[in-house]
């Protein structure tokens, strides 16, 4: 059984939970189901890879008006969509919110299966890249004020002696600032940097 990642099957329908539960299970996914988003957020979640199956209509707070709070709650889980009832609008405005898919039941078992594959795969990216981003914040957080000024200006495409001029400083002074700043940041080379400076929003 793979137990690196959940799928969290969120609908009223308790037939339908079990069918996915039981469909996730043979392929040796493991699932958890709720039957509202106000139980799903009343649970202790593990801190694993995985997706959101998620009805569009719900008792109380619905698909959609869950799947736009989720950013808000910190939840960044991939969104699958899935409804009886869908139509046009409906998925557009699923698809703009960030869902992965969007499922018209009664869908194909491989439907299903695809979609979930793709998510679990999305979520696995982002916190690699998540985690990614919390250790350039954290050596950035140890540069020197000036050093973040000079890593600002070089990864713009300023010269050396460009940024020496705008900060009124000699060229041998920002070489030291630079050097001592790509040290800092783990960055062998420019592109280094400038990949850091793009993840930071500099």
């Amino acid at each position: 059984m793979e137990d690196d990642a959940i799928v969290h099957v969120i609908d009223d329908d308790p037939s339908m939970r079990r069918s996915v539960e039981s469909l996730l299970r043979s392929v040796d996914i493991v699932a958890r189901t709720y039957e509202s988003a106000r139980a799903f957020l009343a649970s202790e979640q593990p801190d694993l890879p995985g997706c959101l199956l998620l009805d569009v209509r719900l008792p109380g707070l619905s698909g959609l008006d869950f799947q736009s709070q989720l950013e808000r709650l910190g939840i960044g889980l991939p969104v699958i969509m899935m409804t009886a009832h869908g139509d046009i609008p409906m998925t557009v405005q699923a698809m703009k919110a960030g869902a992965t898919d969007f499922l018209p039941k009664p869908f194909r078992d491989q439907d299903l299966i695809d979609a979930v594959a793709v998510a679990i795969e999305r979520d696995r990216v982002r916190r690699i890249d998540d985690q990614e981003l919390a250790l350039v914040r954290e050596r950035y957080a140890l540069l020197s004020d000036r050093e973040k000024q000079v890593m600002a200006f070089v990864t713009n495409g300023r010269l050396n002696k460009q940024v020496a001029f705008d900060l009124g400083l000699s060229e041998i002074t920002i070489k030291i600032h630079r050097a001592s700043g790509m040290r800092k940041m783990g960055a062998r080379t420019l592109p280094d940097l400038v990949k850091m400076a793009q993840l930071l929003k500099l």
